[in-house]
């Protein structure tokens, strides 16, 4: 009889540590995002094999659930959603450490991986209830570009039109898409559309994204998808453009337009992409983000001059303003998930001597300084890093014409191939310049001290211990470390 009561007794007590487990925040949505190249494979890559390798050759002294002793091991469990890509974790550590290592290729679309975190709590609560809990991580990989869509939601075709054509004028760009605004300019607008010619302009206006993009190193890319389809590549709803001529038509025969017209199929198939592309983005996705980490190339703009820097300002701000915020306890949780934690990151930190680092910093600051003000006043944390998800490159001093100056040494990255020379003289030791701590001003432009090289991954690697960083500790602490107290 005794034995059957403390059996009772027993599962009683599993099922009430069952439901109190359930009621600890234990959960995290972690959103990783950032315009193409800005490193987010990379990234996240790093980011799990930090975890799962901590113990072997890992250099986690500012995470304090190992400096602490309450992080016991996590490994890779499968993801909730099976109708979303898997983040391959395996290629990318794979190409880091293959015998000739490489970056590991870009993602093109939205992709997910789930990490089980064991961990002994000590502070919190669930220490009462349990001497070993889980802190389950979903981090999904989304393009930057189609975070830049959601402002559409917001504008009619008229406005997003305009609005593309102040941008389409205006150089950098006018110098290579006047060529389109004139073809568009000649075509009436309430003629019955012409579908083959249609999808001609829009693939004529989607190689001009990819030129701003690729090429001139612009950020500001709208619609983000035409560049990053993903599984809508080829789709009708991916073949429209902005309409170059509003000033000239009037605006109730514009309202008026029937759909089978050339602007009517045009504005027809920009309402269609803001409510089946943008808006189910964000309620499928988005939405549901609790945690986010953007990433921003700052070193590329700047070697790419004025205007690129211009546009990655106006990118950041735009981001920024897509976001919805506030604290995520337990209760709003089950009704309107906000992001409680925001993370901005420069990368490519070791491709600048670490002097610059602060100054890096700073001059993400700088970027997001407005927007950052703002949401000061919405109770959400924020944190600005300068890391490197992967160390490509050696630090160190060399004496030149009689001064001692701070140098970085690494192999150069083909910018054809995307991996490294494979010629073993090819590794180069330089100073690339100092970053500017405030937003560059024309003189800084006209001196042009600098020159931020792509370092290519230079030492073969060990799949089976952590990567080489900078700050992925810090990472892991703003981000994690409050669950697992």
């Amino acid at each position: 009889m005794a034995l059957i009561k403390k059996q009772k007794l027993d599962k009683l007590k599993g099922k009430a540590n069952d439901l109190f487990s359930r009621t600890i925040d234990q959960h995290i949505n972690l959103a990783v995002t950032g315009l193409s190249r800005s490193g987010k494979t990379a990234f996240i890559t790093s980011l799990v094999n930090q975890l799962v390798n901590e113990g072997a050759s890992s250099q986690l002294n500012f995470f304090d659930p190992v400096h602490q002793g309450n992080f016991i091991a996590a490994k890779r469990i499968p993801q909730k959603h099976y109708h979303v890509p898997r983040f391959d974790y395996e290629g990318a550590i794979s190409a880091l450490t293959s015998e000739h290592p490489k970056w590991p290729e870009p993602t093109h679309g939205i992709s997910e991986l789930r990490l089980a975190i064991r961990y002994q709590p000590k502070q919190s609560l669930l220490k009462y209830a349990t001497d070993m809990a889980t802190l389950t991580v979903d981090i999904t990989d989304y393009p930057g570009e189609w975070l830049l869509d959601l402002p559409m939601l917001k504008q009619t075709f008229e406005q997003w039109s305009i609005k593309m054509l102040e941008l389409l004028t205006s150089e950098p760009r006018l110098s290579h898409s006047q060529t389109f605004i004139d073809k568009v300019s000649k075509i009436d607008p309430f003629s019955i559309a012409n579908e083959e010619e249609i999808a001609e302009l829009a693939a004529e206006y989607t190689e001009l994204l990819h030129k701003f993009r690729y090429e001139l190193g612009l950020s500001v890319i709208q619609p983000g998808r035409f560049i990053l389809p993903a599984e809508l590549a080829g789709a009708p709803i991916l073949e429209f453009f902005p309409f170059v001529n509003f000033n000239n038509i009037d605006g109730n025969d514009y309202q008026n337009a029937k759909d089978d017209s050339f602007i009517g199929m045009l504005r027809a198939r920009y309402v269609e992409y803001k409510e089946r592309v943008v808006r189910q983005f964000y309620q499928k996705h988005f939405s549901r983000f609790d945690r986010q980490i953007v990433l921003a190339d700052c070193l590329t703009p700047l070697n790419n001059g004025a205007h690129s820097f211009a546009d990655l300002e106006m990118a950041m701000s735009m981001i920024l303003e897509s976001y919805s915020y506030g604290r995520s306890g337990i209760l709003s949780r089950l009704f309107a998930p906000k992001i409680d934690k925001l993370l901005f990151a420069a990368t490519k930190a070791d491709h600048v001597t670490p002097e610059q680092h602060n100054s890096l910093t700073a001059l993400l600051n700088q970027l997001i300084y407005q927007s950052k003000h703002q949401l000061n006043y919405e109770a959400i944390e924020m944190k600005s890093l300068a890391i490197a998800s992967v160390k490509a490159t050696k630090s160190g001093k060399t004496v030149h014409q009689g001064k001692e100056i701070p140098v970085v040494q690494g192999k150069v990255l083909k910018a054809d191939t995307e991996s490294a020379v494979d010629k073993a003289d090819e590794m180069i030791t330089v100073f690339p310049g100092a970053v500017p701590e405030n937003l560059p001003d024309e003189t800084y432009w006209q001196s042009k001290g600098f020159n931020f090289i792509n370092f290519a991954p230079t030492d073969r690697l060990n799949k089976n211990q952590a990567l080489p960083h900078v700050r992925m500790d810090q990472v892991l602490q703003f981000l994690l470390a409050d669950k697992m107290l």
